[in-house]
């Protein structure tokens, strides 16, 4: 392997702690074209679709790619800002602006966006964050609920192309926060703000996205942790068994997914008895197409044409204050013991000075 080298180091620089933060995806725009690359490269990692390479690659290309992308450009129409595009990049844009400020006064951190499929890359952050001579990194997929599918292929991802450096940074991997007590009661306050300005409806549904039920059955933790957030919420918000149940959405395919289905639920709900629910996603840290147009146009309407009343979708904790200080705390705690953390100046001038002075009589390059 030819690695990729560090020639334009100088001695005496300041190194800086990093963070990257990285969420799934989105296509570049709502171009059929565009679409349909950025699928390839979602669908083609094997821990998204578990299934022998070769017979994949011919399902992947010779129907999938050639049927969906049109469907899916469609559907992202739906969604797309004029001015800002993709809602999922631009919220995470915002996110990242606003852990950047919140953690200048602390670890003075670099925070950078990447997207697991599609652009900004991991591999150009990766780049951006070792310009800026970042040594120390921390790696926070905006995953609250692991599974292989999603933080799994971040790690995949994350490692492979830091397996093209000559010069590693120190690294530290955000795996969950999934019953984290700051990320819970974000949750549960932007539930209470949403009834206190459109009112409680009689029951909430919380809403993941689902992964194949093989994936659980093999060892994957995921639904544990969808459960163990919505009890906690539960417990926040002082809610009993009734007044919630949890769904999970997004399948594709014909093997058997997490269940109960969101959709096949919502249909279902007008015949118990139960007109009127407010829906909230817990596992999307920002609202993208599978908040917006999946739950809040497609189901909704599934809902109400079912005999339902009243809908109400709760939107994605986002770039929200709690939100942001939640990942501030988080990243600070898995920082701890790091100068930067610590708060100790490892980036004095004279010490950088004198670091460099003693690199060149060693005959380094300037």
């Amino acid at each position: 392997m030819k690695y990729i080298g560090d020639s334009d180091y100088q001695h005496g620089s300041p190194s800086r702690l990093g963070v990257l933060l990285v969420n799934l995806g989105t296509p570049d725009s709502t171009d059929v074209p565009d679409v349909r690359r950025y699928l390839k490269e979602f669908l083609s990692d094997p821990r998204i679709v578990e299934v022998p390479r070769a017979l994949w690659w011919l399902i992947l290309n010779g129907v999938i790619l050639r049927v969906r992308p049109a469907k899916t450009a469609e559907a992202y129409k739906s969604v797309w800002d004029e001015k800002e595009g993709s809602p999922l990049l631009s919220i995470s844009k915002k996110q990242a602006a606003a852990l950047g400020i919140k953690l200048a006064n602390t670890s003075k951190a670099k925070v950078v966006l990447a997207m697991r499929y599609g652009n900004p890359s991991i591999a150009d952050a990766l780049t951006e964050l070792r310009g800026a001579n970042v040594r120390r990194l921390i790696i926070v997929p905006m995953y609250p609920q692991y599974s292989g599918s999603t933080v799994g292929s971040v790690f995949d991802e994350v490692t492979r192309q830091l397996s093209k450096l000559r010069w590693l940074p120190e690294c530290r991997f955000v795996n969950q926060y999934f019953d984290e007590k700051a990320y819970i009661e974000a949750l549960a306050q932007t539930i209470r703000e949403h009834w206190q300005q459109h009112g409680r409806a009689q029951q909430l549904v919380m809403s993941y996205h689902g992964i194949p039920q093989r994936y659980r059955t093999s060892g994957d933790p995921y639904f544990c942790q969808c459960q163990a957030t919505s009890r906690l919420v539960a417990d926040e918000l002082q809610l009993t068994q009734d007044d919630y149940r949890v769904v999970f959405q997004s399948r594709f395919g014909r093997e058997p997914w997490l269940q109960p289905y969101c959709d096949e639920t919502l249909k279902s709900l007008p015949a118990q008895g139960i007109k009127s629910i407010n829906v909230v996603c817990p596992g999307f840290a920002a609202d993208c197409l599978e908040t917006i147009e999946e739950i809040d146009e497609e189901n909704r309407e599934y809902f109400m044409d079912a005999g339902g009343e009243e809908f109400s979708y709760i939107p994605a904790l986002n770039d929200h204050t709690t939100h942001i200080d939640m990942l501030s705390s988080l990243i600070e705690r898995h920082t701890g013991g790091w100068p930067e953390a610590l708060q100790i100046d490892v980036n004095k001038a004279d010490v950088l000075a004198a670091s460099k002075q003693r690199a060149l009589a060693l005959g380094a390059n300037a």
